[in-house]
């Protein structure tokens, strides 16, 4: 557990970095939307197609994984939609619970895995986001485009076009076919790609620090803390008592846990935008449950895949 704990140290100390320099030094919006982007587009999927590629996917049992992570997202989601007319819950805000209980982010969950286990402990969680990004995608893009109030004179995003253009969802597609055709990593790239990926953690938890910011309501307080009791604990839970009855456990299962218990993503409010989600509630469920994961995750690896 000491190590687990001690895995938080340098996460902490780098999303406080992230929020502090975005008040001071750097206050300019475009230069968080310029990490971000870089995080986004070109250190991330890097790292996914390094780590995915150099991976043996063919050996891998993919039933435990699919049901683990499948199953616990898809039914958070459904009981967020169930609960929408019982607890008075607009369109636009049950688009952000939804995120909120299910959107992942990324770099923190890279960031506890490379602390944990190392270059191991990052191809399982990519090979976990393998199922995961497209997964959420899916569903909190059918969300808004169900619920999301987007003007007349906007035309709603395109399911298919979003999937399809997601640069996560497209480097795990390609680290995954690299892998399962055997061709693996190809050493004339592999050194550009260690390169590239090199600041995706660094980059992505220091934008993850910058977009911390409070802007609730007291009628807020019910939907942040729903989205967060299922994101930060009931989906975990859910997630690791299916990995281990299937038999999942060691790094995997640290990675299932990992994967699940991550606080939702600052790109979850780039999508309420776009989409005609409540960006308000969005960022305020942000930044609660990236504060309070400093917490929950490392104590979910410790008590649910028993990590060190």
């Amino acid at each position: 557990m000491f190590i687990v704990f001690a895995a938080v140290v340098p996460i902490a100390v780098v999303l406080v970095l992230g929020a502090v320099l975005r008040r001071t030094a750097l206050r300019s919006p475009d230069v968080w939307r310029g990490i971000e982007w870089l995080s986004y587009f070109v250190f991330t999927p890097t790292l996914f197609i390094s780590s995915i590629g150099s991976t043996d996917l063919a050996s891998l049992n993919a039933v435990p994984l699919l049901a683990s992570l499948v199953v616990p997202l898809s039914a958070a989601t459904a009981l967020v939609l169930a609960l929408r007319r019982p607890l008075r819950v607009s369109g636009p805000a049950v688009t952000s619970i939804v995120q909120g209980s299910v959107r992942i982010n990324t770099y923190v969950g890279l960031a506890f895995a490379a602390a944990l286990h190392g270059t191991e402990g990052v191809a399982s969680f990519a090979i976990a986001s393998a199922v995961v990004v497209p997964l959420v995608n899916v569903l909190c893009v059918s969300t808004l485009a169900r619920f999301g109030d987007v003007p007349d004179s906007q035309p709603r995003p395109r399911l298919l076009r979003e999937l399809a253009t997601n640069p996560l969802i497209l480097a795990c597609a390609v680290g995954v076919a690299l892998s399962l055709t055997g061709v693996g990593v190809p050493a004339a790239v592999a050194p550009s790609l260690d390169l590239l990926s090199a600041p995706a953690l660094v980059a992505g938890t220091l934008a993850a620090g910058a977009a911390i910011r409070f802007d609730a309501r007291w009628r807020d307080l019910l939907d942040i803390s729903l989205a967060s009791v299922l994101k930060l604990v009931a989906v975990p839970w859910a997630a690791a008592s299916i990995a281990i009855a299937l038999g999942v456990s060691g790094v995997p299962l640290v990675a299932i846990v990992l994967i699940t218990a991550v606080p939702t993503a600052p790109s979850a409010t780039v999508l309420a935008a776009r989409m005609g989600g409540d960006t308000r509630l969005m960022a305020s469920i942000t930044a609660v449950q990236t504060i309070l994961s400093t917490v929950t995750l490392p104590a979910a690896v410790a008590l649910l895949a028993g990590a060190p």
